[in-house]
């Protein structure tokens, strides 16, 4: 069951007004587990559908100056499942069906290149999108893969109550003409591999708590097989820790970047390597749009004169429990996030509340560290 922090109006510059922390009790169990595209060639597009940037820039709603003319975009919605990739190219011609294989691929490149497509679209679908979405991107064939719970907002507003795959792509095709999402790079194939890592490295967290809690009341005819089932997740962990380590080693980009995050006290290698992997926009937008992104900002809840509390949700759930966790050592050992912390607690701030405003301020300054290139500085103020 979900909880809810909440407090008064918020202290110390970070926000203006009410704010409350929605999320889960432990900060490792996320919100939303949906993959991520990552900054890379200019050539490659894939877009993010945990972004909150769209609240921020909407240059898709801009009108044609004068003397303008607003060019057509010709997208394309596809919905993936696990056997079939389901087309829509026009809502009034019927959907055409493609096997969701390297054949299937294929036979839709070309069809989309015969068609001068501008752009594809589609839903984040677990991750059974990302092998269309490279292969597409690497014919520099723009995609976006975009949010489900967007694109299912859409087509109930738009009267499509009954779910099927030809609606689905349908609804897709129809969602991007009107909101015109934004392609984003795709990740290269060294990213998604940290990224693997990563997600396994955390499945092996999660089996090693089941067995250490089964441990406690298991009987001795299946006692001596949980510890030694403990010792292999231990041992395994350990293993991906140095794999991720020697990766991050032999990149000469993530070497720099891992070299400005843990300058900062309270990023170790583990939040660093995350952030990597799983924040690649770090240090290319605005505090705003990061802080959105990762899912630490507050969001307005207002109607008439009614002002709501301000509430964090949505974004990157793996990024901010990497956060979490780091601001919980921050608040110990770095000067200014331990003095920002204290502040709100002696304003009457709840912990919770504290942690959550402790997160916003540390991804900023990553966010402008990045981008300045510029390590920590012990003297900040």
């Amino acid at each position: 069951m979900r909880r809810e922090w909440t407090d008064e109006q918020f202290v110390g510059g970070a926000f203006s007004s009410g704010y409350s922390f929605t999320g889960r009790d432990r900060p490792s169990t996320p919100w939303d587990t949906k993959p991520v595209g990552e900054l890379g060639s200019s050539r490659h597009f894939l877009n993010n559908p945990n972004s909150c940037q769209s609240l921020f820039k909407s240059s898709h709603l801009a009108r044609p100056g004068k003397g303008e003319m607003m060019s057509e975009r010709k997208y394309v919605g596809i919905d993936v499942d696990k056997i079939n990739l389901e087309v829509a190219f026009d809502p009034e011609q019927p959907k055409k069906s493609f096997p969701n294989d390297k054949g299937g691929f294929k036979a839709l490149i070309k069809l989309f290149q015969e068609s001068a497509v501008d752009q594809v679209v589609m839903e984040a679908t677990g991750g059974l999108q990302n092998p269309l979405a490279v292969a597409l991107a690497r014919r520099n064939i723009a995609v976006a893969v975009v949010n489900p719970r967007q694109v299912r907002n859409f087509a109930k507003a738009m009267g499509y109550l009954a779910k099927t795959d030809a609606i689905d792509a349908l609804v897709i095709l129809k969602f991007a003409e009107a909101v015109k999402p934004e392609p984003r790079p795709v990740k290269s194939k060294q990213a998604q591999q940290l990224t693997d890592l990563i997600a396994r490295q955390e499945q092996l967290v999660q089996m090693l708590t089941a067995e250490k809690n089964r441990l406690h009341t298991a009987n001795k005819s299946v006692r001596k097989d949980i510890e030694v089932h403990i010792k292999w997740l231990k041992r395994r962990m350990k293993d991906i820790d140095n794999e991720l380590r020697r990766r991050i080693e032999d990149s000469p980009i993530w070497r720099v970047k891992d070299d400005l995050l843990q300058s900062v006290p309270g990023v170790g290698p583990k939040t660093s390597a995350k952030l990597i992997a799983s924040l690649p926009e770090l240090g290319n937008l605005n505090r705003r749009q990061i802080a959105a992104l990762v899912g630490v900002a507050p969001f307005n809840r207002d109607s008439g004169s009614f002002r709501g509390r301000r509430t964090i949700w949505g974004g990157r759930a793996q990024v901010r429990c990497a956060l979490y966790m780091a601001v919980l050592s921050a608040t110990k050992h770095n000067p200014v996030i331990r003095a920002f912390y204290q502040r709100l607690l002696e304003a009457g701030k709840a912990k919770k509340l504290a942690l959550a405003a402790c997160m916003r301020k540390l991804i900023v300054i990553l966010n402008t560290m990045m981008k300045n290139q510029t390590h920590w500085q012990t003297t900040r103020t």
